[in-house]
């Protein structure tokens, strides 16, 4: 399976930022271990590669030139 990254910089940027703020939900607010969902965006944001675009023909990465 080939992993090229599908993710743009602005793109793993938000997931980064939406991830930590679920993740924040399991020890501060309501505390609900939904929060763990954050890993999810997390992971994507790391590695540059969102499965989810894949069958959808979608990427946020920039032209190479």
């Amino acid at each position: 399976m080939n992993l090229k990254q599908n993710m743009g910089t602005v793109d793993r940027a938000l997931r980064a930022i939406v991830g930590v703020i679920l993740l924040a939900l399991v020890f501060v607010g309501p505390q609900t271990p939904w929060g763990l969902i954050g890993i999810i965006p997390l992971a994507t944001a790391a590695i540059g590669w969102c499965p989810v675009y894949l069958p959808l023909g979608l990427s946020t990465c920039g032209k190479k030139t």
